[in-house]
């Protein structure tokens, strides 16, 4: 268990609420309730703490919620509610120099890494379906997070270019050129109809938890299908 509490926060829409660890974007879970989304952030926590081995970042797992301490409390929107964590938080504006900037750089590797590495175990297996029967197949889960990283990367200001190199590749390059560069200028003004700009923190945390939350949900609907061939 870490020797300090890590600073945390909570999201709370209407009908759902998000926790996630401030300064480690793309640790981020929900569940219906504040409460019950620090619990399920601590039980991801071994999974995060996975996901960025090899990394040298240091991350160490809380074993309960007491590990934790709620240092912002979001009022959520219906992008909340609807499953995705949608507010800034006032850390989001802090500056961000060369070292941390090459570390969350390296988080967004890591999780991209974690990504590749699930969607290639899965391969050439059918994945669980949800309850009714639901759930997008590997192609189309890998073409959703690669669609949903170039719409990201337009909240900075930039856009993924065409070129020789495969979609998934350009886009992560775009990504990292974004973040390097709107890391030192701030992100760019709203565009000429007004379009909404992400803070840099910001946009690392939605990227890294998209990234993640689809790897963890490959990992998982591949390993119930296979206990039901079993």
């Amino acid at each position: 268990m870490p020797t300090t509490r890590v600073p945390a926060y909570v999201e709370v829409g209407a009908k759902r609420a998000f926790a996630g660890a401030v300064g480690w974007p793309g640790w981020c879970r929900s569940g219906k309730e504040p409460d019950a989304a620090l619990e399920a952030l601590v039980a991801y926590g071994p999974r995060y703490a996975k996901a960025l081995r090899g990394s040298r970042l240091g991350f160490e797992v809380p074993t309960d919620p007491s590990g934790l301490e709620v240092t912002e409390r979001l009022t959520g929107d219906a992008t909340t509610d609807f499953g995705a964590p949608s507010i800034a938080l006032r850390a989001d504006g802090l500056p961000i120099d060369d070292a941390e900037g090459r570390r969350l750089a390296s988080i967004l590797k890591a999780c991209w890494r974690t990504f590749d590495r699930s969607a290639e175990a899965a391969r050439g297996k059918a994945l669980a379906k949800g309850p009714r029967g639901g759930g997008r197949d590997l192609s189309k889960i890998i073409d959703h997070v690669v669609d949903a990283d170039g719409g990201y990367v337009r909240m900075l200001g930039w856009k993924v270019e065409p070129g020789p190199t495969s979609d998934l590749d350009r886009t992560r390059s775009a990504i990292l050129d974004a973040l390097a560069t709107t890391a030192v200028e701030g992100p760019p003004p709203p565009g000429p109809r007004g379009g909404k700009r992400w803070l840099p923190r910001y946009f690392v945390r939605r990227v890294a938890w998209h990234v993640l939350d689809h790897a963890w949900e490959i990992e998982d609907r591949a390993a119930s299908a296979g206990r039901k061939v079993r």
